[in-house]
């Protein structure tokens, strides 16, 4: 018998008995990380699926209470900046990064993860402007579409946005685009709003902070 054949079988016996030690590690590794993960990740294989949950979203009031913080920010009009303030809502939410059996659906609550790994939302944006003028006359609020994108480790270490809307300030109407990008779980970021309607026209530089 060739030498080569008599070496493969004496390997054989050790092969055999490294698989079997590591099979059980190896499956074991295949289970779900916990439910965050089953909750909102890509849809899975198997019986990964099978253990998806809802996750219980509902509104409380210390949620309630810390979107009272608003984001700060820098206004930059015509000739002068002024320092302002934002606060921001979600209406509604469809996220196309959620695992295929939970609901892809989110109003108000919504997630770290169903956002920022792949969302398109509704959105509402009051700000205050510290500028000269009327009270009145130093509030925008803005209304509009929002989609997230996730970079990085499914937008939990980097994702971005691009999203538009209509606004209204000093009595007048006008359009705003705008793109940021988020970190630390979407819990900080950075937007750039510009607002090219010429009575309105300005930018907008807002450091996101949202509390989940």
């Amino acid at each position: 018998m060739p030498r080569s054949r008599r070496s493969a079988r004496r390997r054989a016996p050790a092969l055999a008995a490294c698989a079997a030690l590591l099979g059980g590690p190896l499956a074991a590794g295949a289970a779900p990380e916990g439910p965050r993960q089953a909750a909102a990740g890509a849809a899975p294989e198997g019986p990964r699926e099978a253990g998806a949950t809802e996750p219980d979203i509902r509104l409380t009031v210390p949620w309630l209470l810390v979107q009272l913080v608003p984001s700060p920010e820098l206004w930059i009009g015509s000739g002068e900046a002024h320092f302002g303030v934002r606060w921001q809502v979600t209406p509604l939410l469809y996220s196309f990064g959620m695992n295929r059996k939970l609901s892809p659906w989110r109003a108000f609550v919504v997630e770290p993860l169903t956002r920022h790994a792949g969302s398109l939302e509704l959105f509402g944006s009051p700000e205050y402007i510290a500028r000269p003028g009327a009270f009145g006359e130093r509030w925008i609020f803005r209304g509009g579409v929002r989609a997230y994108f996730p970079l990085l480790h499914r937008g939990d270490y980097l994702s971005c946005s691009l999203g538009g809307s209509a606004i209204y300030a000093r009595e007048r109407l006008g359009a705003a685009y705008e793109a940021g990008i988020y970190t630390l779980f979407g819990a900080l970021g950075a937007q750039v709003t510009t607002t090219p309607t010429a009575a309105l026209r300005s930018t907008t530089i807002t450091l996101s902070i949202r509390y989940f």
